[in-house]
């Protein structure tokens, strides 16, 4: 079980893309799918028409100045059906390879006809038996913001954007009434808020593991959970911290694209991921004294064995030399020839004994 947690901990290898040439698409993950899955929706403030496809080529009919159009893609790694797609919206090839690199931190590029960015989107599967156990996925989510269309590229499927989707199938809210801008916003807010959820169960594994390091006996396995701890949230932070900058520049950016009252919301944005990031240095600052706490307790427990063997060991240093003495092999011990030598003998070493359990008591030693 502890190598496979750790073999799921560790990043993918950029090995790959060794000696290629810049915008070279070469996936870069561990979520291999042989078909890419576009999920596409249409809408304005009175039309909402969605479709799934296999097929790039099926998203490109709804170009349409008067619609607003997010195109959702699973899977990265057919890299032919990314080109497509890269091609037909006329995207940059460091672009294209950014969205299939999994190892790349969250970003944010302008370009003359949309905006780039890339996040991290974390999430317990719906599945999950236990999500303080190991079950986070951190998925690499690219968007591109265009004048009338959002893409957004995923590794895999399973995503936080079913609030996103209900509002527009049942045009709840804003989210039909404004444009791509404020659809990049929703999405943005929905990641945003999935790490809320994240960091509070992380904040719970912390407080459940405090619990246990006070019990009597700790689960053995109790250090490998820190360090697993440790590890996520090293994990998280690096997708978060990032994150701060893209959204500070997604605000002051300088883009006929995104329009002045959508800034508003994304100064919002702004102030919940400052929000994520103390609470994430807190939890780390916390986990780290895990560590410190387990080793205080173990040696908090080994002090206590060791003063009750102290005490054992003082009571008999008495008791051993009296026996020593008349156990020696000398012809004549006067005591020895006295008829109750045997029960005088007995009656002292029992009340040095109780007299030593007196004074321990007194000096609340025991």
């Amino acid at each position: 079980m502890a190598k496979r947690k750790r073999h799921l901990l560790r990043r993918p290898k950029s090995t790959k893309a060794l000696n290629q040439m810049p915008g070279t698409v070469t996936y870069i993950g561990r979520k291999e799918s042989t078909e890419t899955k576009l999920d596409v929706i249409d809408y304005n403030k009175k039309i909402y028409e969605r479709f799934s496809s296999s097929h790039p080529e099926d998203a490109f009919k709804f170009e349409n100045k008067e619609n607003n159009t997010w195109i959702n893609i699973d899977g990265l790694s057919n890299t032919l059906e990314i080109e497509k797609l890269g091609k037909y919206y006329e995207l940059h090839p460091l672009i294209l390879e950014d969205i299939v690199n999994t190892n790349q931190r969250p970003k944010i590029d302008e370009y003359e006809d949309y905006i780039f960015v890339v996040v991290k989107m974390l999430y317990f599967p719906k599945n999950s038996v236990d999500k303080n156990n190991g079950d986070l996925v951190i998925e690499h989510l690219s968007l591109v913001l265009g004048k009338d269309y959002v893409l957004s590229f995923q590794e895999a499927n399973g995503d936080v954007f079913e609030g996103v989707r209900d509002r527009l199938v049942n045009a709840k809210g804003r989210i039909r009434n404004n444009g791509t801008d404020y659809l990049l916003f929703c999405l943005l807010d929905a990641i945003i808020d999935q790490y809320f959820e994240v960091i509070d169960h992380i904040g719970d594994k912390i407080e459940n593991l405090e619990d246990e390091l006070f019990q009597a006996q700790p689960n053995d396995d109790i250090t490998f959970e820190i360090q697993e701890l440790k590890r996520t949230i090293l994990r998280i932070r690096r997708a978060v911290f990032p994150l701060r900058e893209v959204i500070s520049r997604l605000e002051k950016i300088d883009s006929d694209l995104i329009e002045d009252k959508t800034r508003n919301y994304i100064r919002d944005l702004y102030d919940h991921t400052i929000q994520v990031s103390e609470n994430i240095d807190i939890y780390r600052e916390m986990t780290w004294g895990l560590m410190d706490m387990y080793m205080t307790t173990i040696s908090n427990k080994m002090n206590e064995v060791m003063k009750v063997l102290t005490i054992i060991a003082t009571i008999f240093i008495p008791l051993t030399f009296i026996a020593g003495i008349y156990g020696m092999n000398f012809d004549f011990i006067p005591e020895l020839h006295y008829k109750y030598s045997y029960f005088v003998l007995w009656g002292v070493m029992i009340l040095i004994f109780l007299m030593m359990i007196i004074y321990f008591k007194r000096k609340k030693w025991l």
